[in-house]
């Protein structure tokens, strides 16, 4: 599944739109910021890339109503926020493995049936989501709001108390801002955002903060040494650079396994078949992450999973691989490797 992208500048230029005075570089230039919103509150990167391409149709669609009482920004937000919102509607919240129920053994057994793609969080790619342009305290705030348990606990929040707290603690927002947008009072918008919070902090776990805001030379090393590992296919070595509480789940399965012994019996046993793999450098939801490639039988190496690695100190805390190879393309990664 992947979001079809419009190119605005080519689509038919109506003289009332131009007499609004926008242009639909106007409207371009909030892209990347706009799909970093749309993917907190929908959890779906596939998803939030068709909310914000719809959120572009309608705005340009709507330009000659544009009065100029707000900045363009806000406009685009009101109307991303109603295609969250409508797209949110009557649907179930999606979730993680680590919610769906307790860990399992390392035995195929327990992997169950495959998961819709509306039931799990799905990753995206940094380069889709974070500012061009911010100073390191700014883009390591941002980073942290794109954390794969972050964006978990936000699906917790109902739909409208969800775009409260993103616009007002990630995006800073002013309440009158928000509450503008959302055409409520300000006391509404500060009485969501505090029940907000508390389901956050009902819902968010230690995980949540077990990522380091920033990388230091150590946990680069460690993860050469885990790029080394994967690729030789030295499970003994790989587990010790695990945490020893460390998780490993594999969406869209519901099951995940906890403990780095039951990981190095599971990659030994059922997922043998990643042996003689090849891992090619990304980022994802913040973190590091890897496009692991298989042998194809035909030659060469296939796409088979986005790895989202999470570091905490100087051990690996938990490898997130989606086993879904459509996410390749959302992340400009090669659809296949000749060697």
């Amino acid at each position: 599944m992947t979001a079809v992208v419009v190119d605005l500048p080519r689509m038919a230029v109506r003289a009332d739109a131009l007499n609004s005075g926008l242009l639909p570089a106007d409207f371009e230039q909030y892209r990347r910021e706009l799909t970093g919103y749309c993917y907190r509150m929908l959890g779906s990167g596939f998803e939030a890339e068709d909310a914000v391409q719809e959120t572009m149709v309608r705005a340009w669609r709507a330009s000659d109503r544009f009065e100029g009482r707000s900045a363009v920004r806000s406009w685009v937000y009101r109307i991303a926020t109603n295609v969250c919102l409508d797209m949110l509607r009557g649907r179930q919240r999606r979730a993680r493995p680590m919610e769906m129920g307790p860990s399992s053994p390392a035995d195929p057994v327990h992997l169950g049936p495959l998961m819709p793609e509306n039931l799990w969080v799905t990753p995206i790619a940094d380069n889709r989501v974070l500012p061009e342009h911010a100073d390191p305290a700014e883009l390591a705030e941002a980073k942290e709001s794109i954390r794969l348990a972050f964006v978990t606990a936000l699906q917790h929040l109902p739909a409208r108390q969800r775009a409260v707290l993103i616009l007002r603690e990630v995006l800073r927002w002013q309440a009158t801002e928000v509450a503008e947008l959302l055409d409520t009072t300000v006391a509404s918008v500060n009485s969501a955002l505090q029940r907000a919070r508390a389901t956050l902090a009902r819902t968010t776990t230690t995980e949540a903060d077990s990522s380091d805001r920033s990388m230091d030379e150590g946990q680069r090393a460690l993860l050469d040494r885990y790029v080394d590992a994967f690729e030789r296919y030295d499970i003994p070595r790989l587990v010790t650079l695990l945490h020893d509480d460390a998780i490993q789940s594999m969406p869209p399965y519901a099951m995940w396994l906890e403990g780095s012994g039951r990981i190095g019996e599971w990659m030994l046993g059922a997922g043998k078949d990643c042996r003689g793999s090849r891992l090619i450098a990304t980022q994802a939801n913040g973190c590091p992450a890897f496009a692991q490639y298989r042998i194809d039988p035909a030659g060469g190496h296939a796409p088979w999973s986005i790895q989202v690695v999470e570091i905490s100190g100087d051990r690996i805390a938990s490898l997130n691989a989606f086993l879904d190879t459509s996410l390749f393309a959302t992340f400009g990664l090669p659809t296949h490797l000749d060697n």
